[in-house]
């Protein structure tokens, strides 16, 4: 009777090794399969998606009997319009590589400023106004960051290789004297933009972004009363928050 229990022990054992080894393996595939979701959901812009958007941006001043350290009471008054474009491409999840384009314009008048310098030293300025087109062509790279497992949200860090020109003119009239100044600049720089995005629906979204790194250099020429000419060279690198380059914008994720 000993080998029979021995046979029938041998089984019972047989049947609960085989029942471990079944569940570890579905247990492991429980969890590759929870991992292989959990990759998908790190990716917020994949691979083959089309991005298209614009940010618009538009402001007014007005300023009356305007006062401020040396400057002397004025009268002011402008606007500022910049519009920019964007088309980009998903290369490979998160990572997305396009074009934008910025045009801007801004105008602004001063009436009766008034430069004091002390000791009956001042400088007058009447019926000035300050008129500039502004261009910009950009080739940009995006890395885009999920928040945990959020569809909604997402970080994102823009790099730009720009090129660009302005043309501006100042109109200063003094009695029945009218003096000009023309200028053409060309400019060249790398930047980078850091923001966020938030979907409000399957395919449109919100993004914000702001400046904190460039290296630029530009050149410009003047021509004044189109007799006197002048060139100027500059370049500058700063790695700060750029307050004038906050952009504000939406997109279509399609």
């Amino acid at each position: 009777s000993t080998p029979i229990k021995s046979s029938a022990a041998s089984d019972v054992y047989k049947r609960q090794f085989i029942f471990l080894l079944s569940l570890l393996c579905l247990t492991l595939s429980v969890q590759a399969q929870e991992g292989k979701k959990k990759i998908a959901d790190n990716v917020f812009v994949p691979k083959g998606q089309w991005i298209v958007g614009s940010s618009v941006s538009y402001s007014e001043h007005t300023e009356e009997n305007y006062q401020f350290l040396i400057i002397d009471k004025f009268n002011s008054d402008g606007y500022s319009f910049k519009v920019s474009p964007l088309v980009v491409y998903g290369l490979k999840d998160n990572l997305a590589m396009g074009g934008r384009f910025s045009y801007g314009r801004t105008l602004t008048k001063f009436d009766n400023l008034n430069f004091d310098l002390g000791d009956d030293l001042s400088i007058n300025l009447n019926d000035t106004y300050e008129l500039t087109h502004s261009y910009t062509v950009m080739a940009i790279m995006r890395n885009y960051i999920t928040l945990g497992s959020s569809k909604r949200f997402a970080l994102f860090a823009e790099t730009q290789l720009k090129f660009g020109g302005s043309q501006s003119k100042l109109v200063t009239k003094s009695g029945q004297e009218v003096s000009g100044t023309y200028s053409t600049s060309t400019d060249l720089g790398i930047g980078v933009s850091p923001g966020i995005v938030a979907f409000v629906n399957n395919y449109t979204a919100v993004e914000v972004s702001v400046g904190v790194l460039g290296v630029d250099f530009g050149k410009v020429h003047q021509k004044k009363d189109q007799i006197y000419t002048a060139d100027r060279s500059s370049s500058s690198a700063n790695f700060r928050i750029n307050l004038f380059s906050i952009g504000l914008g939406i997109a279509f994720y399609l």
